[in-house]
């Protein structure tokens, strides 16, 4: 099995989405398809895209979940990819070395000429981000574009991941979070950014920040109130949590 870095990375990067102004626009599922296309993990199956039974790798998914009643309820859409986990059971699980954490960063990668296609870091990761080509038989996944942060080839100010780029709400943002004075991590810190199902200790990177609920302060109490994170077990990351886990 595959040993993960005996040190925490100087980096983690990672990005933090912002479900109060996702608005659902799959511009992220798109630009992630058509930049990894072309670049580290390509090319990224996609057959009969427009007949009845559509398929293909997709590193980036957005689902969509109808929180509340009535007046008071909401649609959350909340975008899922990679989470490049501190403790990363798809690359624990990985028989042949091919799911490997980077030393320097803490980006998790698919070496795609040593994988076999044999699903066990698919079934380990308990968040569905990782693919398999259906084409290819290798897994595939997210790489926060890691052929295009550090590309001196392209201005600095696009050196993000295309995801974030195309982002037309700015509802994701990408920088490192173990530097506090980071824009990320500054987000996190005064949104109350969550991990997604952290009673499972995989210490995702990626962090959601919760909807805001200032707007429906003004109507009757519901159950959109229960969007509101008050504590562990509650509010919306909990139920999205008993979601995913059923």
């Amino acid at each position: 099995m595959t040993s993960l870095p005996r040190t925490a990375p100087e980096k983690r990067l990672g990005l933090v989405i912002d479900l109060d102004t996702c608005v659902g626009c799959h511009a992220c599922v798109v630009s992630c398809k058509e930049w990894n296309t072309g670049g580290y993990p390509a090319p990224l199956s996609d057959l009969d895209p427009y007949g009845p039974t559509p398929t293909g790798a997709w590193l980036n998914r957005v689902h969509a979940y109808e929180a509340g009643d009535g007046a008071a309820g909401r649609t959350v859409y909340f975008p899922k990819s990679c989470l490049h986990c501190a403790d990363a059971a798809c690359v624990t699980v990985c028989p042949t070395g091919a799911s490997y954490k980077r030393e320097a960063d803490g980006i998790v990668l698919v070496e795609e000429d040593k994988c076999i296609g044999c699903g066990l870091c698919a079934w380990a990761c308990p968040y569905g981000a990782r693919e398999m080509d259906p084409v290819d038989h290798v897994m595939k996944k997210c790489t926060l574009c890691v052929d295009r942060i550090y590309n001196d080839n392209i201005p600095a100010e696009e050196r993000q991941p295309a995801c974030v780029n195309a982002c037309p709400t700015r509802a994701r943002h990408f920088g490192d979070l173990a530097d506090s004075e980071s824009e990320v991590s500054r987000l996190v810190a005064g949104r109350g950014g969550y991990d997604l199902m952290p009673e499972l200790g995989y210490g995702p990177t990626n962090k959601y920040l919760p909807p805001r609920t200032g707007a429906a302060a003004a109507r009757p109490a519901g159950p959109v109130e229960a969007l509101a994170p008050t504590a562990p077990g509650d509010g919306f990351f909990a139920w999205l949590d008993r979601v995913l886990a059923g």
